[in-house]
């Protein structure tokens, strides 16, 4: 089988397939990745090579930069990354089953030879060459992520309880339902049987989540226990909190909660990566990635847990992303057996039927597969658009799909004259009936080979050798703006009873003095505020110090400095900008400072509002201490030419820099760091590209109509031609006959002979018309063929050409006008600065620590 010409939107599935004559078709089966944004369902029977087809689809969508989130019940999608370019034996000996082996006879290495001869005959076969292979494993970044367990990468839950950062007035009843999901599945995983939406249990813990989220606060399990013995609201409906839900029942409720965050084998789910859908569907840098969640070594009541968290959270990012009709992102559920039943409610089925509902809009495709169609909602799966049915043994599994499959074809409007059922009992291995609401009729069509390494499920085990902790982001949940600098660990200290005595710490250090200097009345003074605790300052002067030093007390030092408060505004029509930049800056100057230089000053981590008339005193601190004035300090006329100084220097310097493809004209947004930007970027080349060949493919219609009805009508010809030919044979046999019997019996001979020479004519003109016939056909033909390559070459260079198109960003820069430079005020300002008592080889001396945070600290 020769490979089609790659070209992205195009998924290279397989090759159409012959149910009666029982062969490959030299047709290889392309899918436009955009009918997935009307979702699909894969059904098919143990056996059926339901997962290759699968891997095949998810390979194909890797190919295409397509992100997708992977729910992965049995262990089979970590397949995925067993991709191994080179294909040497070595590469596979780790990974093939040694049971297999053993039955066939063979050594591991014996067999692990024989697995990649296999791999590399079949993907031969099918056209997939080395530098496919290579595409596939640069496209996308692969993640496994082991909810609840350590195994892979460990996923931090406490993102989904954080407000989803949407507005609730304006999206209440979006809120409410992942609200409802939530408690649902809270309860779920502490054991508590309770309706998961009519309990008072669910009610009080449904207000919670509306309390705290209509103001943008974040959740969390502790938070969640304390507001479940506190509630925030002291009445529900028309009762008192403690009359609808007493104290005792309500404490019986947080204890349960409580068992649960206190269980060690709850803390897995506490660390790694947040359970933010942006993040799993893109990397740092805005590479794509394929997140697949291994759940096998979940219980059923963790699995329903997570999967409704993460099914939640995708519907709240989807609510977030702007309309489009190309493929965005993938949803893949590999077994939804139990989490899509037919009559039952459980917390994932409607977060589920939202995404089967709405997620077109949003360019977000969802795929849904099972091996039990029995115990499939198929009222829900007629929005899906794509059907792939396998091999199925039992009837009442065939009837049930064959029901679905009239829903989904009812509710598109479509009536197709095919008997499914007769084309699905004669399905093979490897063979699928593809039905597409975006296509004239259905095809049956056999799975290309797949490029990664169908092993089979992974144990816990393989995947910390597939994916080594040291290779994860396993990392706490996202820090604080509290924490957002973490200090490094003071070294740990000896015991108490050996420690060192601690050093005294004079009244002062030298040259600062308890007292604040006099300024004349004409000066402002204004004081930075103390940002950093002493504990952190502590630990970072530990860490620069060697193990013969002795760090003993502090005091609070304030140091003179200019002190600056200014605004700077950006506006810009043609990149939509209007944007405020509020400054703090800070100054050390000499002693004379003759011309303030701007450049070498600090930019405090504080708005103006934050500067205070007042020192600080810190408890902390064995006292407060000043710095002695330079004589500039004390000169108002210093500061009206430092702030003049300024407004040139922020009028000069101070700039926006904006990412900008001039193609797409698109620009990144004031607010908008780079990451999202290229996100952005990469779906507006996508849609660009999309609509391009959309336009080419109508173009070329044309010609193609024109040529094929050209080929309907030779085609015609030909059988008329043929049937003329044949008729012509006959009457010049039975002239022939008329011929020689009149010879016999005396008749004229020069007549006979006559009509049959004629009849001969006749004939050879008839066979003349049929070779005519047959070359203009295959001159047709060709000429399609031909017309089909030019096609496929120009959406090639479409696809290319957008490709490298991503690349070409530039930057551009946004100046403030000069009425756009406002400075506020230029003032004596104190910078505060921790200066701790530091004994080595019996000496005291005193190191200072700053106790503010600059800009990047923030």
């Amino acid at each position: 089988m020769q490979a089609p010409p790659e070209h992205l939107g195009s998924f290279y599935l397989g090759a159409e397939y012959d149910l009666d004559a029982e062969r490959l078709l030299d047709r290889p089966l392309l899918y436009d990745a955009r009918d997935l944004t009307t979702h699909a369902v894969c059904v098919g029977m143990t056996g059926s090579g339901k997962t290759g087809l699968c891997i095949v689809l998810l390979e194909e969508a890797a190919l295409d930069k397509v992100p997708a989130i992977i729910i992965d019940p049995k262990g089979d999608m970590t397949n995925l990354l067993l991709q191994f370019e080179e294909l040497r034996p070595e590469d596979f000996r780790p990974w093939v089953n040694v049971d297999d082996a053993r039955r066939k006879g063979l050594s591991v290495e014996e067999y692990a030879e024989k697995i990649a001869a296999q791999w590399r005959e079949g993907l031969a076969e099918w056209g997939i060459s080395p530098e496919r292979m290579r595409l596939l494993k640069e496209s996308v970044e692969y993640t496994i992520y082991t909810p609840g367990s350590e195994a892979a990468t460990p996923i931090n839950i406490l993102g989904s309880l954080a407000a989803p950062g949407l507005d609730f007035d304006t999206h209440a009843e979006t809120l409410r339902e992942r609200i409802s999901g939530t408690v649902a599945a809270l309860l779920s995983l502490a054991g508590i049987q309770a309706d998961p939406v009519k309990s008072r249990e669910a009610i009080l813990l449904a207000t919670i989540f509306e309390h705290f989220w209509r103001q943008q606060e974040d959740l969390d399990l502790a938070k969640l226990i304390l507001s479940i013995q506190n509630p925030p609201v002291r009445q529900l409906g028309v009762f008192d909190v403690d009359t609808f839900f007493p104290e005792k029942d309500r404490f019986e409720l947080a204890m349960a909660f409580n068992s649960l965050m206190a269980a060690p084998a709850f803390q897995a789910w506490l660390k790694g990566d947040p359970l933010d859908v942006d993040h799993l569907f893109f990397t740092p840098e805005g590479k794509p990635r394929h997140s697949i969640f291994y759940i096998a070594h979940l219980s059923d009541a963790e699995r329903m847990f997570f999967v409704t968290l993460l099914l939640e959270s995708v519907v709240t990012w989807m609510r977030r992303q702007s309309g489009t009709t190309s493929l965005r992102a993938l949803l893949y559920f590999d077994e939804v057996f139990g989490f899509f039943p037919p009559v039952a409610e459980p917390p994932s089925k409607r977060p589920l039927l939202t995404l089967l509902k709405q997620a077109r809009a949003f360019g977000l495709g969802t795929i849904l597969v099972t091996q039990n169609p029995v115990d499939i909602d198929y009222k829900g799966l007629t929005n899906a658009g794509t059907w792939f049915i396998g091999k199925l043994q039992a009837e009442r599994d065939k009837d049930r799909v064959l029901q679905g499959l009239k829903g989904a074809l009812a509710e598109a409007g479509q009536q197709v004259d095919v008997d499914y059922d007769e084309i699905i009992t004669r399905l093979r291995t490897r063979v699928f009936l593809l039905h597409n609401v975006h296509d004239d009729g259905p095809k049956v069509f056999h799975t290309r080979w797949a490029m990664s390494y169908l092993r089979g499920p992974l144990t816990r085990p393989q995947l910390q050798q597939l994916q080594p902790k040291a290779n994860t982001r396993a990392a706490a949940p996202p820090p604080s703006a509290e924490h957002a600098q973490p200090a490094p660990a003071p070294r740990a200290s000896a015991p108490p009873a050996a420690a060192p005595p601690q050093p005294e710490t004079p009244d002062a250090p030298p040259g600062y003095q308890p007292v604040r200097p006099p300024v004349p009345p004409d000066v402002a003074q204004g004081f930075v505020p103390v940002a950093r605790a002493i504990e952190e300052a502590r630990a970072l002067l530990m860490g620069r110090l060697d193990a013969t030093a002795t760090v003993g007390d502090a005091v609070l030092v304030y140091e003179p400095v200019l002190l600056a408060a200014a605004d700077v505004h950006f506006v810009n029509t043609r990149y939509d900008m209007d944007e405020s930049e509020s400054l703090v800056l800070a100054l050390a100057a000499d002693a004379e400072m003759r011309t303030p230089d701007w450049e070498a000053a600090e930019q405090l981590a504080l708005s103006p509002q934050d500067i205070a008339l007042e020192p600080e005193t810190p408890p902390q601190a064995r006292g407060v201490f000043f710095a002695p004035l330079p004589a500039w300090a004390t000169d108002s006329k210093v500061f009206r030419k430092a702030q003049k100084a300024l407004a040139d220097w922020l009028y000069r310097s101070r700039r926006r820099t904006l990412l900008r493809h001039a193609g797409l004209k698109l620009t990144q947004h004031p607010d908008e760091d780079e990451r999202a930007f290229r996100i952005r970027l990469q779906q507006a080349a996508r849609e660009a590209r999309d609509a391009e060949i959309d336009a080419l493919r109508k173009k070329y219609e044309k010609q193609f109509d024109r040529l094929e009805k050209r080929l309907r009508r030779e085609e015609q010809e030909l059988a008329e031609d043929e049937a003329e030919y044949e008729a012509r044979k006959r009457e010049e046999m039975i002239g022939l006959g008329e011929t020689v019997l009149g010879l016999f019996l005396g008749r004229r001979r020069s007549s006979g002979l006559s009509s049959a020479a004629r009849k001969r004519r006749m004939t050879a003109k008839a066979k003349a018309d049929i070779e005519e016939s047959r070359q203009e056909i295959a001159a047709l033909q060709a000429e399609l063929a031909d017309l089909e390559e030019e096609l496929q070459a120009a959406v090639a260079d479409i696809t290319a050409r957008w490709e490298a198109a991503l690349d070409d960003v530039e930057e551009v820069e946004v100046k403030p006008r000069r009425t756009d430079v406002q400075v506020e005020q230029v003032m004596l300002g104190w910078l505060p600065f921790w200066a701790f008592a530091v004994e080595r080889d019996g000496r005291v001396a005193y190191r200072t620590v700053p106790a503010y945070r600059v800009g990047e600290e923030a």
